[in-house]
Formats: C-alpha cells, sequence, structure tokens
C-alpha cells in the first residue's frame, strides 16, 4: 500500500472468526483498521522476505511501534442496505517506554553481532535480571546463573517488595477454580521477596530473556534454518 492509496475488504476478504464479513450478523458495531508493517529482509543465505519485524514490543502488533491504525467509528450493518465505511490510516502507534530499573531489577538490551549478520540488519536481544540480595556491596563476586525463556515476559514476575494490598479486591480465576487468586499471587510475589532478601537463602542471578523474532514472541533459543543461531546467540552473548 502506498500513501494515500485505497484498499477495499469486502465479502472477498479471508477473515476470522467468520470468514466472511458476508456472515456478520445485522446490528451496530464499531470498526478499526490496523496495518502491521512488513519490511523487507535480505538474509545471510540469499533468501529475501517479507515479514513483520519486532520492535521491541513482542510481536504484538496492537503494540508495535510504527504500526497504523484508524479511529474506531461506529457503524450498523444491514444486509438489505449494504454501505461502504471509510476507515483511514492516520494514527501511528509510538515508541515503547523503556521499563524503570530497581535497586533489585535491571533491564537490558544488546546487538547479537551472530544474529545481525544472519537476518542482514541490527537484532537485538532483551534481559530483565533479578540482583541477588547485597550484589552492588560485592562487586567483584561470581554468582551462579537462572535462565528463563519464557515467551516475551514482560518483566521479572512474582517479585514483590511491599506487602500485598489489604484492599485488593479478589478476583476468580478459572483456570484453578479458585477465588481470591489475585491476593495468593500477591502474597507469594512478596515473600519470594522476603526469602531472597534472607540471610541463608542462595545468592544467584535470575534473567529472563527477550527473545522475539519476524515470525513469533519466542526462537525458543535454538538453532534453526528459519531463525537463524538465536541459540548461539543467547549462549554466548
Amino acid at each position: 500500500m502506498e500513501p494515500g492509496a485505497t484498499e477495499i475488504i469486502d465479502a472477498n476478504a479471508f477473515g476470522w472468526p467468520l470468514h466472511s464479513l458476508s456472515t456478520l450478523p445485522d446490528g451496530d458495531y464499531t470498526v478499526q483498521a490496523v496495518l502491521n508493517r512488513y519490511e523487507t529482509f535480505h538474509l545471510a543465505d540469499g533468501r529475501v522476505l517479507k515479514l513483520p519485524p519486532d520492535m521491541g514490543e513482542g510481536q504484538h502488533w496492537n503494540e508495535k511501534p510504527g504500526n497504523l491504525y484508524s479511529k474506531p467509528v461506529k457503524v450498523h450493518v444491514d444486509a438489505a442496505r449494504p454501505a461502504r465505511v471509510p476507515l483511514t490510516l492516520d494514527q501511528t502507534i509510538g515508541p515503547i517506554k523503556p521499563k524503570a530499573d530497581t535497586p533489585f531489577i535491571k533491564h537490558i538490551r544488546i546487538k547479537s553481532e551472530l544474529l545481525s549478520k544472519y537476518w542482514g540488519r541490527p537484532v537485538y536481544l532483551g534481559a530483565h535480571v533479578l540482583l541477588p540480595f547485597g550484589f552492588d556491596a560485592h562487586p567483584n563476586a561470581h554468582y551462579p546463573l537462572m535462565v528463563n525463556h519464557g515467551h516475551f515476559p514482560d518483566d521479572i514476575d512474582g517479585f514483590r517488595t511491599v506487602p500485598p494490598d489489604p484492599k485488593l479486591k479478589p478476583d476468580y480465576s478459572v483456570r484453578f477454580r479458585l477465588a481470591g487468586y489475585n491476593r495468593i499471587q500477591q502474597q507469594e510475589a512478596y515473600a519470594f521477596y522476603e526469602k531472597w532478601n534472607s540471610p541463608n537463602f542462595p545468592r544467584f542471578l535470575v534473567i529472563e530473556i527477550q527473545h522475539a523474532n519476524p515470525y513469533y514472541d519466542d526462537s525458543y533459543a535454538v538453532n534453526s534454518a528459519n531463525l537463524g543461531p538465536y541459540g548461539d546467540a543467547i549462549n554466548k552473548s
């Protein structure tokens, strides 16, 4: 699509959860257009691919910096009186706000030379780092390292430096069939913080890695023909 160009999304366009707009029930709706922008990648193996780059958001297209979207509008759908609804992609998703460091949690983002060479452009790995008690007071100490890959973790989870909120309204976890699960989460996160700082608790570093790519929010931390040397990059970086 060129700037100012018009595209028509009609009953012939494949959709989900409805296969076609022609099966959309009559009624009032809110409609919005979002464009997940693709770019051209020149890979080291000679392939040239059009893919949506990760922009530090973990392949969440609704949060990807630079993606375009339209302002939501109200429409009435009536199969007997079909109408054309114009949507203008005149809004842009802004940059991601960096995570704030704390005395215990740091956030890093480094360029991987291995992955940058494979993808033909700068590629970065991110990580959240949980520091052991007394880390600053022992700059020459060495610690065991615990690594969690996950699916693009937003931050170090389950670590809370303040007591649980006594005014927190209990929720219900459908997954665990348990009431007050949010209170349990806060209590356990604070209990972990207290253990983490206790005199006899083992001292080690914890990192959660962010390794989203043009295909997914997670490389699975292995080398592959499609993603390149993510396994080597994570282990060596």
